[in-house]
């Protein structure tokens, strides 16, 4: 018999000053000694989006080290993850080198994580940008139902997760977007449009997440890591401002946002962060 032992554990909303209407997130704290498959176990148990486990880092500029998994493997890095995980961190007693921020060590490196009104990471490199080749934009434009004349731009944004980026002509073309054809798993995309009064409802655009693995689709909450890309595609070509508020998932009955800020060049994306969950999980 396999001998199994606490941890602690949260489950984080983020991207919600409220809770429940955010992006949930599971934290296994001192998580050293689990295998690779017990972490991979766990996170399809949880059955959301993603599941981080917090390490010692191994990095000394680092304050600690995540790996961040989703139902069907592991990411070099994720945005609600990383706002979670460092809340998380945070909130177990867990002192950071500098006050102002907290460093986290993932897949992609370091991370560094402001603590201002919010937490607010600093978007990594992309790894890759620049045009979608044909082939590869009609998939996109097939699976989402859409024609190429309610395109406004596609790009990739892939830090990490593999995003493709996609500019409709507005936040209510955002809205009634309805897929139709299963994405293959390597690819995941992201679109993005703008309200046209911002005022009224607190947000400038609206954007939402889809991935699939070859057979079917879904959509994701909110997502830090694809409005990271998107706010260097957009604010990068000067389509978007310096400064501006994401909403994301009233598609899927959420209320979202993401406070994205371009600084010195550095581009933020920030998010309220609210603990749901706490006490021990047995692995």
């Amino acid at each position: 018999m396999t001998l199994r032992r606490p941890f602690r554990f949260s489950q984080v909303d983020v991207f919600s000053a409220h809770g429940l209407l955010g992006n949930p997130l599971a934290v296994v704290h001192d998580a050293e000694g689990l295998d690779e498959e017990t972490l991979a176990r766990f996170a399809r148990w949880t059955n959301l989006s993603e599941t981080t486990f917090l390490l010692p880092p191994t990095d000394p500029a680092a304050d600690y080290r995540v790996r961040i998994f989703t139902t069907g493997g592991e990411l070099p890095f994720a945005g609600h993850p990383t706002l979670g995980s460092a809340h998380a961190w945070l909130e177990a007693g867990g002192v950071p080198r500098r006050a102002d921020r907290v460093v986290q060590e993932c897949g992609v490196g370091l991370v560094p994580v402001a603590r201002r009104e919010r937490l607010a990471f600093a978007a990594p490199q992309l790894l890759r940008s620049g045009g979608v080749e044909p082939g590869r934009a009609g998939e996109v434009l097939a699976a989402l139902g859409l024609s190429p004349s309610q395109v406004v731009g596609m790009a990739w944004v892939d830090n990490g997760p593999g995003w493709v980026g996609v500019e409709l002509g507005s936040a209510e073309q955002v809205l009634a977007v309805e897929p139709v054809l299963a994405l293959s798993s390597q690819l995941k995309v992201g679109i993005i449009g703008r309200w046209p009064d911002p005022a009224a409802g607190g947000k400038d655009v609206e954007v939402r997440a889809f991935y699939g693995d070859g057979t079917d689709f879904a959509e994701d909450p909110v997502t830090g890591s694809l409005n990271a890309g998107l706010a260097q595609w957009l604010i990068g070509a000067g389509r978007l401002p310096a400064r501006y508020v994401a909403g994301q998932g009233a598609r899927r009955r959420r209320d979202g946002r993401v406070h994205v800020e371009q600084r010195e060049g550095q581009i933020w994306i920030g998010g309220d962060t609210v603990t749901t969950v706490s006490g021990t999980v047995s692995l």
